[in-house]
């Protein structure tokens, strides 16, 4: 028996959004809503450079009234994370571009948790650090008015 998740780990429903659902996962808002905000300022899944640039990541967040890192800092080890940042995984490179896939990281009473919103995973909120491997992350130094998304009991 599963127990109780801490919160709800929104999915991309795009092939190319997990730059978008990794911003809902944070500012704990839909899918759906997230990339309409993103339509609206010119930033569509489908452009192969939201894989590949921290620009367009860092729009959604100020647009949700976050801040985060100006930088990117190297991933060094799980402890060394800050309680929430966006992690680069499954960086790479094709044809001189560098790529990456985008995932969450919260940290909630000292317990390490990655959202990652790819559809194709069994379990998308993952502990399986030793699985994982960032190369660089942003922190998020703050979050607004938006709570993280948490999953109701009943």
């Amino acid at each position: 028996m599963n127990s109780p998740q801490p919160f709800q780990v929104i999915i991309q429903e795009q092939e190319t959004g997990c730059g978008l659902a990794s911003v809902a996962n944070l500012v704990g808002r839909s899918y759906a809503e997230v990339k309409a905000v993103a339509n609206s300022l010119g930033i569509y899944a489908e452009d192969q450079a939201l894989w590949s640039d921290t620009d367009y990541v860092r729009r959604l967040l100020k647009h949700f009234g976050m801040r985060c890192s100006e930088d990117e800092t190297p991933f060094i080890d799980w402890k060394a994370l800050p309680d929430l940042a966006l992690l680069a995984t499954k960086y790479h490179e094709e044809n001189g571009k560098y790529f990456w896939h985008w995932v969450a990281f919260k940290r909630i009473d000292g317990k390490p948790f990655v959202l990652d919103s790819a559809s194709y995973l069994a379990e998308n909120l993952r502990t399986d650090f030793e699985n994982i491997q960032p190369k660089w992350f942003i922190e998020i130094l703050s979050l607004g008015n938006f709570k993280c998304q948490e999953s109701q009991s009943t």
